[in-house]
C-alpha cells in the first residue's frame, strides 16, 4: 500500500479521534455545582441552560467533523480529487486559470456540504438558546458577501502563489513566502475599512459619559486613538464582544452594541484597558512576527513536496500538478499545524494575562473587570469548567475563573 496514504488515512483519522476524546472529555468535566465565584450571577436553571448548550453544541460538531472528514475520505479513496481535476483541466487553460478552477469546484463543494450544518448552528441550537437574531436575508447576503471575497482575495492568492512556483525555481518558496506575508499586511490594514464593513455597520461612539472615560483613560496612557466605533453585534446574535483591529491611521478600537447596553462605564473601560493592554505589550506585532515565520516553515516544507509522484498516487491522481500539490500538501502538514497551534494558544493565553493584568493596574478598577468578565460569562453562556485538555488543546484564552483568580492574586 502506498506509504502517503498510510499516513494521511492515519492523519485524518486520528484528527477526529483526537477531537472525539477531547471533546467528550469536556462534556463529562460538567460540574453541576455552580462555582461559588458565580453565585449571584446564575441562578439555577440558567446555570443549567449553560451546560445545555455546551452539550448541544459538542454532539452537533462532532456530527459536523465526522460528516466532513467521511467526505474527505471519500474523495480520497474515490479519486474524487482526481474526477475534479479532470474537470478543470477539461477547459485546456494554463496552470494557473486550470488551478484556480479545480480550486474553487472545490471551495464550492465544501461549502455547499457545509451549508446545511451552517443553517442547522444559526437558525436552530442559537435560536433555541435566545442567542440567534440572523434574518434569513442577512444570512443569505452573508454567504454570498463570503464567497465573493473568497473568490477575490483566495483568487489572488493562489494565484500568485503559483505564479511564483512556475517562475522562480527552487527559490519559489522563498518568494512565496515574502508574497504572501505582505498580501496578509495588505489584508489586517485595509480590513477596517473594506472588509469589515461590508457584514457590519460600524458608527463612531456618540459624545458622552462612555466616549470621555475612554478618552480620558487612553490620555493617561498616551494612547492615541485613531478610531472608536460601535458595531452592530445584535444584527446577528446577542453574544458580546469588543476587538482591537488595524495599524496606524486605520487602528479602530470596536465594541459590540450588545456590550455597551449590558455593562456599565467602568467596566467597558476596564475592557477597552484589556483590548490596550495587548497594543501596549506588542502583543499583536510578536503573533504577526510569529505568523510571519512559520508561514516561510510551511512553504519551506511544501517545496520539498512538489509534485511528488508518492503523494499524487495515494489520491489517485493521473497528473502531477503544482495546483493540486498545494492541496494534497495540505493534509501531510496537519500534524506540524496543530503543534503550532497549541504553541500559538499557550503563547495566546498567556498574552491575555498580561492583558489582564495591564486593564487592572492602568484603570485601577480590578472589580469593574472581574465584574465585566463575570457578565460576559453568563450572557454568552460560557462553560466554566472546561476540562484541562480542551483548553490545552484548543483555547486561546484562560478558563474565567483562571483569569478571575489571577486578578485576585495580582500584586
Amino acid at each position: 500500500m502506498n506509504t502517503y496514504l498510510v499516513v494521511i488515512l492515519v492523519i485524518l483519522i486520528g484528527n477526529y479521534i483526537l477531537d472525539l476524546i477531547i471533546e467528550l472529555l469536556n462534556v463529562k468535566s460538567i460540574k453541576e455545582k455552580l462555582p461559588e465565584e458565580f453565585e449571584g450571577f446564575y441562578d439555577c436553571a440558567k446555570y443549567k441552560k449553560s451546560q445545555e448548550y455546551l452539550k448541544d453544541n459538542t454532539y452537533f460538531k462532532l456530527i459536523q467533523a465526522a460528516s466532513i472528514t467521511a467526505v474527505v475520505l471519500f474523495l480520497i479513496l474515490s479519486g474524487g480529487f482526481n474526477f475534479i481535476d479532470k474537470i478543470a483541466r477539461g477547459f485546456n487553460f494554463g496552470i494557473i486559470p486550470t488551478g484556480l478552477i479545480f480550486s474553487g469546484i472545490l471551495f464550492f463543494f465544501f461549502q455547499i456540504i457545509e451549508m446545511p450544518f451552517s443553517i442547522y448552528r444559526t437558525f436552530v441550537i442559537e435560536e433555541k438558546y435566545g442567542f440567534n437574531r440572523t434574518k434569513p436575508k442577512t444570512f443569505i447576503l452573508d454567504i454570498l458577501k463570503g464567497w465573493l471575497l473568497s473568490i477575490i482575495i483566495g483568487g489572488l492568492l493562489l494565484s500568485l502563489i503559483l505564479w511564483f512556483f512556475i517562475k522562480s525555481g527552487s527559490l519559489a518558496w522563498v518568494f512565496c513566502w515574502l508574497g504572501v506575508s505582505i498580501f496578509e499586511f495588505f489584508i489586517i490594514f485595509i480590513a477596517p475599512i473594506v472588509i469589515m464593513p461590508l457584514f457590519n455597520k460600524f458608527t463612531p461612539l456618540e459624545e458622552g459619559e462612555l466616549k470621555q472615560a475612554i478618552q480620558t483613560y487612553a490620555k493617561s496612557q498616551n494612547f492615541k486613538l485613531k478610531g472608536l466605533f460601535k458595531m452592530d453585534g445584535s444584527k446577528r446574535s446577542s453574544k458580546s464582544n469588543a476587538f482591537f483591529t488595524g495599524f496606524g491611521k486605520y487602528r479602530r478600537i470596536v465594541l459590540f452594541d450588545t456590550l455597551i447596553k449590558n455593562h456599565s462605564v467602568d467596566e467597558l473601560v476596564s475592557v477597552l484597558a484589556h483590548e490596550m493592554g495587548h497594543y501596549k505589550k506588542k502583543h499583536i506585532l510578536r503573533m504577526m512576527t510569529i505568523s510571519v515565520f512559520t508561514n516561510g516553515l510551511m512553504f519551506f516544507i511544501l517545496s520539498l513536496f512538489i509534485n511528488n509522484p508518492g503523494m499524487f498516487a495515494a489520491f489517485r491522481m493521473d497528473n502531477l500538478s503544482i495546483y493540486a500539490s498545494l492541496l494534497l500538501f495540505s493534509f501531510l502538514y496537519t500534524p506540524i499545524s496543530v503543534i503550532l497551534s497549541l504553541a500559538g494558544n499557550i503563547l495566546s493565553r498567556y498574552h491575555e494575562y498580561q492583558a489582564d493584568k495591564y486593564a487592572v493596574v492602568t484603570y485601577k478598577r480590578p472589580e469593574a473587570f472581574i465584574l465585566a468578565l463575570k457578565k460576559l460569562s453568563v450572557d454568552n453562556l460560557s462553560n466554566l469548567t472546561p476540562h484541562p485538555a480542551k483548553v490545552f488543546i484548543s483555547y486561546s484564552h484562560p478558563p474565567v475563573l483562571d483569569r478571575i483568580k489571577a486578578l485576585r492574586n495580582s500584586p
